[in-house]
This record gives structure tokens, C-alpha cells and sequence, in this order.
């Protein structure tokens, strides 16, 4: 088994041993960390990953951003085209539905209704399985957000959300993996732009 595939299966296997409370109370620091950054809080537009299985928690932050004014898009799985859209939502708690591979997506009259030109997102809050203080990130294995950061979403902001247990020296990255500008977890805020580039 390639190196990748041992990481993404270890960390998974340990953020999935996080019990529900335990989830809970780190995402809620995430999330006060998150908040108190310039980029979330000058923002108005955010393109939220909606949470699944043991990821960083986001529907109370979809609901925050979203009483703050902000306009806030999610992800919808085009398995078929292996991309993301981004459809916006205003109501969480009615235009959301299982969707692929199970996880929470705007309704069909949603993404009918709302979908919108990534063009205008300035922050991308990214899901994953494995990062590093520099910006690494291994995700699931699809790419899909891989290609929505450079085909969709270019100019936005990437900011990775983790649990510290998910942590690692160094991914080992290939050609296609996009690097994260920041990285929050409920122990430390990384600005890895900057530990890029100072090294």
C-alpha cells in the first residue's frame, strides 16, 4: 500500500475513534478561531463543505455566517463529471438533503434555483484526511476539490479545517494536490502561505 494510502487510512481511522462530544468540542474551538480570522470576517461570500461522518463540524458555522449577512455556497457532487458545484444557500435546515455518497447537499429545486459562478467565492473552507503545517492535504482519494481550487475557484482563499490528531510532519503531495493557504485546528492557527515561503 503507497505511503498516501497508509496516512489516509490511519488518520481516518483515528478521527473516526472521536467520540460525538469530543467532535463537538473541537469544532466549536475551531470554529471560534475560524471566526476571529480578517479573511472569514471581511468576506462576503464562503464556500462551506457541509460536515459528514467525523469531519470538523460546519452547520453551526453555515448558520453563523449566514445570520452575519454573508453569503454562503456549498458543495453538490457531480460524481458523472467527477466535480463540485457551488449552490448557495440561505436556509440550511430546509434546502439541505442526502445526496452522494450520503452527504448532506442542496435539494434538486436548490441547485435549480441557486446554483452560482464560483468566480465571486473569496474563502473555500476544505475538507480532508491528512494535513501538515505547510499546507499539504490529502483529501479522499476523488480530487474533486483538487479541481474546484484550480478550475473553479482560483482566487479564493483555501483554508483547511482539522482535527490536530489528523497532523503530520509532511504529506507526501503529488503534481495535482493544492496546497492550503491557512490551516485551523482546534489546537493552533496555521498561516502556511507564509511557512511556505519563509522556507
Amino acid at each position: 500500500m503507497k505511503q498516501r494510502e497508509i496516512l489516509r487510512k490511519e488518520r481516518l481511522a483515528a478521527r473516526d475513534q472521536l467520540e460525538a462530544s469530543q467532535r463537538r468540542s473541537k469544532s466549536e474551538h475551531i470554529q471560534a478561531r475560524l471566526l476571529e480570522q480578517p479573511i472569514i470576517h471581511d468576506a462576503g461570500h464562503l464556500f462551506v463543505y457541509v460536515h459528514f461522518r467525523s469531519e470538523v463540524e460546519t452547520l453551526r458555522l453555515i448558520e453563523h455566517c449566514l445570520a452575519a449577512g454573508k453569503k454562503v455556497s456549498v458543495p453538490v457532487t457531480l460524481r458523472k463529471e467527477s466535480r463540485l458545484l457551488a449552490v448557495q444557500l440561505t436556509d440550511p435546515a430546509t434546502q439541505l438533503a442526502p445526496g452522494c455518497f450520503g452527504i448532506l447537499e442542496p435539494t434538486a429545486e436548490q441547485i435549480t434555483r441557486a446554483t452560482i459562478d464560483p468566480a465571486g467565492i473569496e474563502a473555500v473552507l476544505v475538507p480532508g484526511s491528512v494535513f501538515d503545517s505547510c499546507g499539504g492535504r490529502l483529501g479522499y482519494g476523488g480530487g474533486y476539490y483538487d479541481r474546484f481550487l484550480t478550475q473553479d475557484a482560483p482566487q479564493a482563499r483555501r483554508i483547511g479545517l482539522a482535527y490536530s490528531l489528523q497532523m503530520v510532519e509532511q504529506v507526501p503531495m503529488e503534481a495535482h494536490d493544492q496546497y492550503m493557504d491557512m490551516l485551523i485546528t482546534e489546537q493552533q492557527i496555521y498561516d502556511c502561505r507564509n511557512l511556505r515561503e519563509g522556507m
